[in-house]
């Protein structure tokens, strides 16, 4: 154990308020792929730039397109919550933890048995039909070919946030609201490149900030810990 995974497991010790905040990169370690780093889906030959295709004017314009793309780039039903993930479920479950916040849509941290998980991109699993409104799971996109369809015919959509979509105004302002009464926050696994998400570690009013990411981020946070490792080899070790 490093001086620095010491210095950690000396600040998540001593509290039972700690609010994670994560992205792309706690995924990574479940085979998930990570946008913006080497070898993500910004780095892979597609017909158009992906953050075209999960813009909302492509999936209007071109749905057909854009369900392949996302079954085939977006879904990851045989990825399983890796150390991370399950070291903040026993946290949560011992008392520790108060809130997951993230950016992911992959559903691994309530895989792993954590339930306070504020999904600001939503989630692959929620499905929805546009004419009907009825629920469906993620078999729904699965199991379907070309523009999934609800019984009533109408176009199921993933409840994702799509580029040019605003967040879910409660799921954000429980982030904001769990992040603003922390003691600890753990920022992980992300860039700090998208917005409005990325904004949210401006509502943090303590002054026991770690980050824990392979790379550095977009700005300077003046964080009180900064760990350069994998976020599941990390978290691990506590």
């Amino acid at each position: 154990m490093t001086d620095a995974i010491r210095r950690l497991k000396a600040m998540t010790d001593a509290t039972d308020n700690i609010v994670f905040f994560g992205g792309a990169g706690v995924s990574t370690e479940s085979g998930i792929p990570d946008f913006r780093s080497t070898g993500g889906l910004y780095h892979q030959e597609w017909a158009y730039p992906p953050e075209v295709i999960l813009s909302h004017t492509f999936y209007k314009s071109n749905p057909e397109e854009f369900f392949r793309f996302y079954r085939a780039k977006m879904l990851a039903p045989e990825a399983k919550p890796n150390a991370a993930h399950l070291k903040l479920a026993e946290w949560e479950n011992t008392g520790k933890v108060r809130a997951v916040v993230t950016q992911n849509i992959d559903g691994l941290h309530q895989a792993a048995g954590s339930r306070r998980v504020y999904e600001l991109h939503g989630s692959v699993h929620r499905n929805y039909c546009e004419r009907c409104g009825k629920f469906h799971g993620l078999d729904a996109i699965l199991n379907s070919t070309g523009v999934p369809r609800c019984g009533c015919g109408g176009i199921i959509k993933p409840d994702v946030v799509l580029y040019e979509e605003g967040l879910d105004q409660e799921t954000l302002g429980s982030a904001i609201h769990a992040i603003s009464k922390a003691d600890v926050l753990i920022i992980g696994g992300t860039s700090l490149n998208v917005y409005p998400a990325a904004g949210l570690i401006n509502y943090y009013q303590g002054n026991q900030l770690v980050l824990i990411n392979k790379s550095s981020v977009s700005k300077n946070l003046g964080a009180d810990l900064v760990i350069t490792d994998p976020i599941g080899e990390v978290l691990g070790q506590l």
